[in-house]
């Protein structure tokens, strides 16, 4: 088995699946670089299986923490960065402490979910010069990768407008309705939870940050009343033991998946979470339905629009230009079958990016992909996480601060606010940033 390697030392919080996308390259990839050294999370049943992974993957099991003894974790494990993938609305919580206790962080999207938060991570930040680093894949992405070089070229001249529209389908839209992001309290809502990635690659793209939002949301599709209006009469409340949930193909058989049963069915005498609830119950809170318009520092504008219940998973962009346009198509699943399969989520099925200038023909731009999900960019990112460039002072462009982090998340919070007063919001009134 692979011994504790030398290198910079890292302890998770929250093993939830999300996790093990991060332990998995530590464990195996950057195993000679970095050291896992601990696990910490609200549940000891995840905890056992996250160190039966590691056993899996040849490395030795770590020392495990409760969260209530967090700090005695660092005392202990003395670990130079934690990486955060607990629930969103605690994700401060634990950067916050880390930070103080002189540990560097590396959050999972979003950094947090509204403007008080945002401002204890700041506040942090200032006092202690621990950095913090927010693990945005989507810029990783060799297609998204692309878009950025050709804007940054110059080949459209300045960006006017962008539209976007992003499909999340009947599968994996359906997935956020039925565990605990379907509260807004938990998740700030898909506004911020999902979109944090696509208004970070606008960030990203045009080099600017927010200045005003407008934005309406509705739950149009999930949640009973809407169910109901469309005369549906057979409810259950969590598909685990239920005959009404074995013809939906919007319901989650944990008992299929040895994951899925292992970290959570399994886990739920602890404290009682449910991962598989109704997506057609109540108690659920945020919207599916998303539309917002934006104005950026640069001058550019966006249209956004952001729907769950789509046939399909991907996304369009139109990005406009003095001296032309530029388009891009992204199909990651096609259709979702009436099982409610779907392929594998990040799996690229077409893309397409086109370069449309003024008065000349049309060119499709080559991509070239790496190994991994994503088209390759994965793996990008665990090596701009992980590996040497990782190092203070060899930031790769790509690489995203709690700055950005910030930016990202504040269309979001602003986008809410929006929804609930019906007006035009100013980011600087939200949460200023530097």
């Amino acid at each position: 088995m692979t011994e504790l390697a030398g290198g910079k030392r890292y302890a998770l919080i929250g093993t939830g699946s999300r996790a093990i996308f991060f332990y998995t390259a530590l464990a195996t990839t950057y195993s000679k670089t970095s050291s896992l050294v601990a696990f910490c999370d609200t549940n000891q049943t995840r905890l056992n299986y996250a160190n039966s992974k590691l056993e899996s993957l040849g490395h030795k099991p770590v020392p495990v923490y409760l969260a209530a003894d967090f700090d005695k974790m660092i005392a202990e494990t003395k670990p130079d960065e934690v990486i955060v993938t607990t629930i969103d609305r605690t994700h401060n919580t634990y950067i916050v402490r880390a930070l103080d206790l002189g540990c560097n962080v590396l959050s999972e999207k979003p950094m947090t979910i509204d403007a008080s938060r945002c401002a204890e991570i700041f506040s942090a930040v200032e006092r202690t010069g621990r950095r913090v680093r927010v693990a945005f894949n989507y810029r990783y992405a060799p297609h998204n990768t692309k878009i950025s070089e050709v804007l940054r070229s110059g080949a459209i001249g300045t960006v006017t407008s962008v539209h976007f529209e992003w499909m999340l389908n009947t599968s994996h839209g359906a997935d956020y309705f039925r565990r605990w992001h379907r509260d807004k309290r938990n998740s700030g809502g898909l506004l911020v939870h999902k979109s944090t990635h696509h208004f970070d690659l606008v960030n990203y793209w045009l080099q600017s940050r927010p200045e005003t939002v407008y934005a309406q949301g509705d739950l149009k599709f999930y949640g009973k009343e809407n169910a109901e209006r469309r005369g549906v009469t057979d409810f259950y409340s969590r598909a685990h033991g239920s005959e009404a949930a074995r013809a939906d193909p919007f319901a989650l058989h944990m008992e299929g998946n040895e994951q899925l049963k292992a970290l959570y069915l399994d886990a739920e005498h602890e404290d009682g979470y449910h991962r598989d609830q109704s997506v057609f119950g109540d108690g659920i809170n945020i919207e599916d339905t998303m539309s917002v318009l934006v104005r950026y520092r640069s001058g550019a504008t966006l249209t956004y629009s952001l729907t769950a219940y789509a046939p399909w998973e991907g996304f369009r962009v139109s990005i406009n230009g003095t001296q032309g346009r530029l388009e891009a198509e992204i199909v990651e699943n096609s259709y979702v079958s009436a099982s409610g399969a779907q392929g594998e989520e990040g799996k690229l099925e077409s893309r397409t990016v086109t370069l449309r200038r003024l008065f000349e023909k049309p060119v499709e731009l080559e991509i070239v992909d790496g190994a991994g999900a994503h088209g390759g960019g994965d793996e990008v990112l665990l090596g701009d996480l992980f590996g040497p460039q990782a190092e203070e002072g060899a930031r790769d462009d790509r690489a995203a601060s709690h700055i950005d982090g910030a930016a990202s998340i504040l269309t979001g919070i602003a986008a809410n606010r929006s929804i609930a007063t019906g007006q035009v919001v100013k980011v600087d009134d939200v949460f200023r940033l530097p």
